[in-house]
């Protein structure tokens, strides 16, 4: 079910620092944004609230909001990056470039603004906290084909059992090391690996410390 923020909500999104994305509101609104996962609270004092990547889009007016379900992450019916191999594809139109796009900007923010230095070349915590959704827009917003649900072309993103490691699985040697270098870029540590009894070959990526 489509649920929009609350006008109060609106107000306070619509309000956040054009640049930083910091907002005022009251604790109850903060609170509600960050459940949504349209907001955080900054770990260090004096603990003010920014925008995530999701509430930029929202300021941008990019796309509706949902109501996540049950225990979904914060991320989940708000955006979500491509992982591939999802049943049910978006629409993959401009329309969806100009969503990635403000995502993956709305990202960089988070950097500038919650990385110790500042750096945009290295993930942040928010990234830290979702890894297959922070690497799966590093490679969606670079141009890489996400896998549809039946076919095996296409990178696929998924958990692994290493803390802070995340796996991605691409048929093409080719398109798999043009997302090898494209997490690179983005600051992910990238090694390349082989499926045991398949020996196909995949990335083990995690997020750089520094």
């Amino acid at each position: 079910m489509t649920r929009p923020p609350t006008a109060a909500q609106r107000r306070v999104i619509d309000a956040a620092d054009p640049v930083t994305g910091r907002l005022k509101g009251t604790e109850a609104q903060l609170t509600a944004l960050v459940k949504r996962g349209l907001a955080f609270r900054h770990p260090r004092p004096p603990h003010d609230h920014f925008l995530t990547p999701e509430g930029h889009r929202v300021r941008q007016g990019v796309e509706q909001i949902h109501e996540p379900a049950g225990e979904a992450p914060a991320t989940a019916g708000v955006f979500a990056a491509r992982v591939g191999g999802e049943e049910e594809v978006p629409d993959t139109g401009p329309a969806r470039v100009r969503e990635v796009h403000s995502a993956w900007q709305g990202l960089l923010e988070l950097r500038r603004m919650t990385n110790p230095d500042g750096a945009l070349d290295r993930p942040c915590g928010w990234e830290r906290a979702h890894l297959v959704q922070a690497a799966a827009l590093a490679l969606e917003a670079a141009g890489h084909r996400p896998a549809g649900p039946d076919s095996e072309g296409g990178y696929r993103v998924r958990a692994t059992p290493q803390p802070e490691a995340v796996a991605v699985h691409e048929a093409d040697p080719g398109a798999l090391r043009g997302c090898a270098a494209t997490l690179e870029k983005a600051g992910w540590q990238v090694g390349e690996h082989s499926e045991p009894r398949t020996r196909a070959r995949y990335l083990l990526a995690s997020p750089r410390r520094a």
